[in-house]
């Protein structure tokens, strides 16, 4: 979904490998651009991810194509547990630097969004 330009798109994801002893989570997957992508842009992944043993905290690293920009760049971040339920995210999309603020409960969250660190929004998910 991309609400700046009044679009609804896919997003889809396919996990491939769950992380493992040794092994890191991959999965592929499209959606539309990065934040604030003009209409029609889509992106398509392919991201590793690994918890870091017993800290609350996972990073990724993604190799994308993006539609916007004609080629390929390397968005990656980090997910850490603040307390149960409540999460940070720090991430470089590319391009730009976005921080969110999550709280999660059962299959719902709600995420304040601090768009290249200029911008807030709010964001919402569920799932059943």
């Amino acid at each position: 979904m991309n609400p700046a330009v009044g679009e609804v798109g896919p997003i889809v994801t396919w996990f491939v490998l769950s992380e493992g002893s040794i092994r890191p989570t991959v999965f592929l997957g499209t959606s539309s651009d990065r934040i604030g992508s003009p209409e029609g842009t889509q992106s398509y992944y392919a991201t590793a991810s690994r918890s870091l043993g017993s800290l609350p905290a996972t990073v990724y690293g993604t190799l994308n194509y993006s539609e916007w920009d004609e080629g390929w760049n390397v968005p990656f971040g980090a997910y850490v547990e603040i307390v149960p339920r409540v999460s940070v995210q720090p991430m470089y999309d590319g391009e730009r630097t976005h921080a969110i603020l999550t709280y999660a409960r059962d299959r719902a969250s709600v995420s304040l969004v601090y768009a290249w660190l200029e911008d807030f929004g709010i964001a919402a998910s569920f799932g059943w």
